[in-house]
């Protein structure tokens, strides 16, 4: 990374790269492949990279997670994008009325022009590059934000981003909370924000001073219903199996399970006999470790191993009355509550006296139950068997709802979210339309009744 040139300023970025889009025009198909190419090549190649400075940011992040969720599932999906990119982009044709007719239409995907990215920390080149290939391939050109609380990893992106896409498509930014700000009220052609909701609420007014449209993956409280039919061995096994993942700082993690018809003790028994207990990444830096505690003070936590060095919390079951705060806030660390139902409904009402979360998990579920779910919940997605997984799907869209946000990113739902839908038409000399236009004959009144029966 040495020699890497100084990030610009957020508008200075936005203005270069406005400069480079006059200059050059927009990114044709056979660029988009070959960009998409690069960077996935680019990142597998410095990917030992990556996990170290991951690690460093961490203070201890496991290797296996960094490689499997911050290399591959990018790698996955710029070549998934990049195989599919050409049907994506093909235009299609509409059906005209008789009335027009000779007329044709048809609708293409063009880009929107210069998109902002401001990524998180606790997937730091994941949830930077994710956006950003979906980005690319809908042809457009990225500035990039990461987040100041993982500088190494920030600093890392800025050399592969400019190594892998050149400066011509792609800045990076860096900077502290008053650099976000700024960049946030750029007048972009889109802005992707990933993080807490009360933050997204933020970017979206800064945003919308400049009509910007954004695109918004927040957090919640992703609840996992565990109900009658399930095999509870196998339920916490998957429950905790997706809490470990990056010490449970991930925004799909599931946050509270909602026991039904389930003893708490016999599901402690359970999750005890998993034997998954210590995260192999730390909590990532004092303040997030600190507002853990705050958060847990009152609760009873039943710690499933001994904490490790550093900051490596142990996984541990939070029981607590249903006016604590963990109920509440997202959780977002190696801390599952537990919420016990009387029954489904009572399950529902929990899940509707919140804001809609991403995920909603169902561990015994059967068809009906599944179906009544669904039916009278809200979220970006319905999870039976296992938890976190689904994400990396590089064909299945992803996103929020309402306070967890908006917006669907991944394959070709990304590939539209960053494409202006631009209608062609082309009209013939004539069409029956025409006998309406003026000056209109005495004709046109009794031709246009006519028409409307």
């Amino acid at each position: 990374m040495e020699g890497h040139r100084p990030a610009s300023t957020p508008a200075e970025a936005l203005a270069d790269l406005r400069a480079a889009e006059a200059r050059d025009g927009p990114l044709p198909l056979d660029r988009r492949r070959a960009l998409l190419a690069a960077l996935a090549a680019t990142l597998l190649r410095r990917a030992d990279e990556v996990i170290t400075a991951l690690d460093e940011d961490y203070g201890e992040r496991s290797t296996v997670e960094t490689l499997l969720a911050d290399v591959k599932l990018v790698v996955d999906a710029a070549r998934h994008a990049r195989s599919r990119l050409r049907r994506w982009a093909r235009p299609r044709r509409i059906g005209v009325p008789f009335a027009f007719l000779p007329a044709s239409a048809r609708q293409e995907y063009v880009p929107k022009g210069v998109i902002g990215i401001m990524a998180p920390w606790n997937y730091p080149v994941q949830l930077a590059l994710l956006p950003a290939v979906d980005a690319l391939a809908a042809g457009n050109r990225i500035a990039l934000k990461p987040a100041e609380a993982t500088p190494r990893s920030a600093a890392l992106l800025a050399s592969l981003l400019e190594e892998a896409l050149g400066e011509d498509v792609a800045r990076t930014i860096q900077g502290g909370p008053e650099v976000a700000a700024e960049f946030a009220g750029q007048p972009w052609d889109h802005l992707v924000f990933t993080g807490g909701t009360a933050t997204g609420r933020r970017v979206m007014q800064a945003a919308a001073a400049n009509l910007v449209p954004v695109t918004l993956e927040l957090g919640g409280k992703c609840p996992a219903l565990v109900l009658p039919g399930a095999d509870l061995a196998q339920a916490a096994r998957a429950i905790l199996a997706g809490k470990a993942v990056n010490a449970g700082q991930t925004c799909i993690a599931p946050d509270t399970v909602l026991l039904i018809g389930q003893a708490p003790a016999e599901f402690l028994a359970a999750c005890r006999a998993t034997r998954i207990g210590l995260p192999e990444t730390a909590v990532v830096n004092e303040p997030q470790a600190a507002r853990l505690a705050t958060l847990c003070a009152g609760a009873r936590l039943t710690p499933l191993a001994g904490d490790g060095p550093g900051r490596r919390r142990a996984l541990a079951i939070a029981e607590a009355p249903a006016d604590h705060p963990l109920h509440a806030e997202e959780i977002f660390g190696p801390v599952l509550a537990l919420a016990p139902q009387p029954d489904l409904a009572a399950a529902l009402g929990w899940i509707a006296a919140r804001p809609a979360p991403l995920a909603i998990y169902l561990f015994g579920a059967t068809a009906a139950e599944e179906r009544a779910v669904a039916a009278v919940t809200r979220s970006g997605a319905i999870v039976s068997g296992r938890c976190l997984e689904y994400a990396a799907f590089p064909a299945l869209a992803f996103g929020g709802v309402g306070a967890s946000g908006f917006g669907r990113r991944n394959g070709e739902a990304g590939f539209r979210e960053f494409s202006i839908l631009r209608a062609r038409v082309r009209h013939g000399r004539w069409s029956l339309a025409r006998l309406f236009d003026p000056p209109r004959g005495p004709g046109a009144g009794r031709l246009a009744r006519r028409v409307l029966r």
